[in-house]
């Protein structure tokens, strides 16, 4: 830890660096392919659950009753292996079962309760009915759709007042590329979205957006009076404040990653809490997603933007022509130096 520490220290001071911003070409092909195969996923469709398509989730409090044969019980309501079985966090079974599937509540709970050997006497205790309707899943859908478009008007008018419209504009782009890449990881591996994954993903995009302005925060230091002078590009001080802020970056990610891959890996997977795995899955992508699109994704897009100002334009110029002013001066007094040596 204490090298990892000290080369915080290195970069913060310069005298480390890495060229996150001049590689945006490369930033911007690695994101291109992934948001690709994310549209891929899109495309194929989104495992919706029943609080957004409809239909009916019944809850099996019954000890000792296995995944296994909530699933075969299941199975007889809908004819089919359609039925969506999997534990919760009291121990309990969820069944979901699709409104295209389902049939009556009384039938499917009497199925299930012959199934499963439940008593007559216990059922009510035993296994309890939620209905839900297609028209209210279709207003939950509204609501999340909503509920995102705004965050990102909101979004956009604090960092255009804060900072400028570049910064906005960089920052929302940023967003974009997360969701898209969280939501086409969901697809890809065929997990169920529920309201549980859509507080994942608006957590996600405030964990993104607090990183991002931290580094844009530190980027408006560095880039302060920046024409005043003629040492260093626009791009190349964004990129030093990129670099200041990498290890706090890495350090706050991997913090907030570690609890988010308990409940993913060991809640979800191997303690078999499947409702874990609704929220921890958009965590765990969308935060990862969130620390690559700050350093890789945003600040470069915004120093593109910056670059192609008039006034960057001018002190790139003067940042070029100062150089070969001194490389050629250098080169003048080689000879010179070479010559007093012998």
């Amino acid at each position: 830890m204490s090298r990892f520490g000290n080369l915080g220290h290195r970069l913060y001071q310069g005298e480390v660096s890495f060229d996150f911003v001049g590689r945006r070409k490369l930033w911007y092909s690695l994101s291109g392919v992934i948001v690709v195969l994310a549209g891929i996923g899109l495309a194929m469709g989104l495992h919706l659950g029943v609080e957004f398509k409809g239909g009916a989730i019944y809850t099996v409090t019954k000890p000792g009753v296995t995944l296994s044969q909530a699933q075969e019980a299941a199975n007889k309501v809908t004819h089919d292996s359609s039925a969506r079985v999997q534990t919760t966090d009291k121990g309990a079974v969820r069944i979901q079962i699709g409104t295209d599937k389902q049939a009556s509540a009384s039938q499917a709970i009497t199925t299930l309760a012959t199934e499963l050997k439940i008593p007559a006497d216990k059922v009510s205790d035993q296994i309890t009915a939620q209905v839900i309707g297609p028209s209210w899943g279709h207003e939950i859908s509204q609501k999340a759709i909503t509920g995102l478009v705004i965050f990102m008007i909101l979004v956009t008018i604090y960092l255009a007042i804060a900072f400028e419209w570049r910064m906005a504009v960089a920052a929302l782009v940023s967003l974009v590329h997360d969701l898209l890449i969280t939501i086409g990881v969901y697809a890809l591996v065929g997990f169920e979205v529920t309201p549980g994954t859509v507080i994942g993903f608006l957590t996600i995009l405030g964990y993104s957006l607090y990183d991002t302005v931290v580094v844009f925060d530190t980027v408006r230091e560095n880039t302060k009076d920046i024409t005043k002078q003629n040492k260093h590009t626009f791009s190349e001080a964004a990129n030093l404040g990129l670099n200041q802020t990498l290890v706090r970056s890495i350090n706050t990610t991997v913090v907030a990653l570690l609890p988010v891959a308990a409940l993913l890996f060991i809640g979800g997977g191997l303690l078999g809490a499947g409702t874990l795995n609704d929220i921890s899955l958009a965590l765990f992508i969308g935060l990862a997603a969130g620390a690559y699109s700050s350093i890789c994704v945003a600040t470069p897009f915004y120093a593109q933007l910056k670059e192609a100002t008039p006034e960057m334009r001018a002190l790139t110029k003067k940042v070029l022509a100062r150089r070969a002013a001194d490389a050629k001066a250098a080169a003048a007094a080689a000879p010179a130096e070479a010559t007093a040596k012998h």
